[in-house]
């Protein structure tokens, strides 16, 4: 166990608007992150934090275990933050699990990434807004007063930014994709192949959109979620690496008495403005026998993941595959929980889950070897999860879909579908290029 950990808080009497205290307060420093909750009534309480820190673990699948070691150092600096805290985000790291760390939960090392593959920031400076309560806590962790002192000073002066600027024009996603209309036609046939024959139930095919570097990526970020609010919005930097995400998709939450729940979504339709024609695109929704099987195989795939780590006979599923209605969209929705055994931390639970089920299908390691053969480059940050993990054991992770991985090189966007038997081939490329669509702002489709 290493040296007890100290918190300074700081409580200012208002919600302090996100974007201006990124601008004000973290925008110079060299490691950032907004992990945004203010765009959800999905929650009891809508919370956001915002932060830096010194200290960086960046790592690659070829580098080791990097659970294990994530997870040793949140054992070494384990404790019990101040009741002040209680329920919020109180200190922990803060970043993302990559895709291609799937060759240590039982994939292959088939790409590899130009991104790390894991990046995680040990946050000890940070910002909790709860924009409910109508309060801002500025919080230090071993660090002292004087970051406090100076953000309290800045915070009285700070009004809401207000601004959004769209960062990419209209452009033809179509023209920039990876696999081209008849590349991805041909993988999803090949997909279908391999459903027929058995070795697959559910191919989770996806593509990626490389287009031109953004020059200003926090601008984008800030366009993103005027255009395409979610529950899961978040912003990372390290250096010159940026990811905004519009994620709806809860992967893995484990809260303070062990429980630990995943929301899958498989199924999206979007919002009408005529309220009698909404109605009906929620219950085609919640009908559809395609979009229900999809559903249906992750969520056991899930319960399988869950299962491996929870006490026998904990794993439940409170909802199944119910409609969800966000601004943009309908999507159906299940909850997966499971008490987690005595023994087993939120690391062990995000290894027993990683990847998402939801962006593999099902059975998982059988269909990962077959999406390392039809898609020719990395997912990187893209299918992985983003979030944080505490030092007192929770854990709140999304699935990293509808992003945004810029660098000063390119602007990726990965977008994909679910391929079953009754998939449509030209239907599921539609989908595809829809979803690529509204992870750049431009466009209302849900994940």
């Amino acid at each position: 166990m290493g040296a007890a950990l100290s918190w300074s808080v700081r409580t200012v009497d208002r919600a302090l608007d996100g974007e201006t205290v990124y601008r004000e307060l973290l925008a110079a420093e060299p490691v950032a992150f907004w992990l945004d909750g203010s765009l959800t009534d999905r929650v009891a309480r809508r919370v956001s934090v915002l932060g830096t820190g010194s200290d960086v673990l960046v790592r690659d699948a070829v580098d080791g275990d990097v659970f294990a070691e994530l997870q040793a150092l949140l054992a070494s600096r384990a404790a019990q933050p101040p009741p002040v805290l209680d329920g919020y985000f109180s200190g922990g790291y803060v970043g993302y699990f990559g895709y291609e760390l799937k060759s240590l939960t039982g994939g292959a090392a088939t790409h590899q990434a130009s991104t790390p593959d894991a990046l995680w920031i040990w946050a000890d400076r940070f910002v909790v807004i709860d924009h409910d309560r109508d309060l801002t806590l500025l919080v230090t962790v071993g660090l002292g007063d004087e970051w406090l002192d100076r953000a309290v000073r800045a915070a009285a002066d700070w009004s809401m930014t207000g601004v959004v600027r769209p960062a990419i024009a209209e452009l033809d996603v179509e023209a920039h994709l990876e696999l081209d209309r008849p590349a991805y036609l041909a993988a999803i046939a090949r997909c279908m192949t391999a459903l027929e024959a058995g070795e697959t139930y559910e191919v989770c095919l996806t593509n990626r959109v490389r287009l031109p570097a953004v020059p200003d990526p926090f601008g984008f970020f800030c366009w993103q979620r005027a255009t395409n609010p979610a529950p899961y919005a978040a912003f990372l930097r390290y250096g010159d690496l940026a990811v905004a995400s519009s994620s709806p998709e809860r992967f893995l939450t484990v809260d303070a008495d062990g429980w630990a729940e995943c929301r899958p979504i498989k199924g999206t339709a979007p919002r009408d403005l005529d309220p009698f024609q909404d109605q009906l695109a929620a219950k085609a929704l919640a009908e559809d026998e395609k979009t229900r099987a999809e559903n249906l195989m992750i969520v056991d795939l899930i319960r399988n993941d869950l299962g491996r780590v929870s006490v026998p006979g904990s794993v439940q599923v409170p909802q199944l595959m119910q409609v969800e209605s966000y601004r943009t969209v309908h999507q159906l929705v299940t909850t997966v929980r499971g008490r987690l055994r005595p023994e087993v931390s939120a690391v062990d639970a995000v290894r027993a889950c990683f990847p998402p089920g939801s962006m593999t299908g099902a059975p998982k390691i059988r269909t990962m070897e077959l999406l390392d053969e039809l898609e020719p480059s990395a997912r990187g940050v893209y299918s992985g999860a983003l979030g944080y993990l505490t030092v007192d054991g929770r854990a709140d992770l999304s699935v990293v879909i509808r992003t945004a991985v810029l660098t000063p090189d390119e602007t990726v966007i990965g977008a994909g579908g679910a391929i079953v038997l009754d998939s449509e081939a030209v239907a599921e490329y539609d989908e595809m290029v829809l979803k690529a669509t509204a992870a750049l702002g431009l466009g209302k489709v849900g994940a």
